[in-house]
C-alpha cells in the first residue's frame, strides 16, 4: 500500500475514533451524572443538559417497533451502511479531503449510537437548543457528528457544482 493512502486511512481511523470517543464519553458522563429528565441550564435556558434514553431514531420515531424490527432498522442497517462506508473510503483513492472527513464524522456518530443500542438497547440523549425559532429535539454527540458530516457533504456539493460551472464558462 502507498504510503500516502497508508496515512489518509490512518488519519480517517483517528478521526472516526475520535468521534466515537467524544460520543462515548459524554454519554458516560451523563449516565454517571445527570438523572432521568433532570434540567441542568447551561446558558440560560438555550443549551440546556438533561438525560433521556430514546430507543428509537430521531425524536424518537420508532421507538414503539416490534423488538425485530428495530434489531434490522437500528442495529443491523447501520452497521451494514458503515461497513460500506469503510469499504468505500479504502478504495477510493480520489475522493475529496472535505468528503473524506464527512465520511469519517459520519461513521464515528454511527459506531457512537450503535454501540449505545448494542449495550443498553437504547441511546443516551442529553443535550437541547433553543435559539431564537430553533428548537431541536434531545441529542447527542453522536447527532452532531453526523449532522457535521451532513453540512460537510453539502458545502462540498456546492463547491463541486461552483468548480464545474468554472469549468464550463
Amino acid at each position: 500500500m502507498k504510503t500516502k493512502r497508508l496515512i489518509k486511512l490512518l488519519i480517517g481511523l483517528i478521526l472516526v475514533i475520535s468521534n466515537i470517543s467524544c460520543d462515548q464519553i459524554t454519554k458516560n458522563e451523563v449516565r454517571k451524572n445527570i438523572s432521568y429528565n433532570e434540567r441542568i441550564e447551561v446558558v440560560n435556558d438555550n443549551f440546556v443538559l438533561t438525560k433521556v434514553e430514546n430507543t428509537g431514531a430521531a425524536l424518537g420515531f420508532g421507538s414503539e417497533f416490534h423488538p425485530t424490527i428495530k434489531l434490522f432498522i437500528f442495529q443491523l442497517l447501520p452497521i451494514l451502511v458503515l461497513i460500506y462506508l469503510f469499504y468505500f473510503l479504502y478504495k477510493k483513492e480520489d475522493i475529496s479531503k472535505l468528503n473524506f472527513i464527512a465520511i469519517t464524522f459520519f461513521i464515528g456518530g454511527g459506531i457512537g449510537n450503535i454501540i449505545d443500542r448494542v449495550l443498553h438497547n437504547s441511546v443516551t440523549d442529553f443535550m437541547y437548543l433553543e435559539l431564537g425559532p430553533l428548537h431541536t429535539g434531545i441529542f447527542n454527540m453522536a447527532d452532531v457528528s453526523v449532522t457535521i458530516a451532513a453540512f460537510l457533504f453539502i458545502i462540498s456539493s456546492v463547491i463541486d457544482k461552483e468548480k464545474n460551472l468554472l469549468k464550463s464558462s
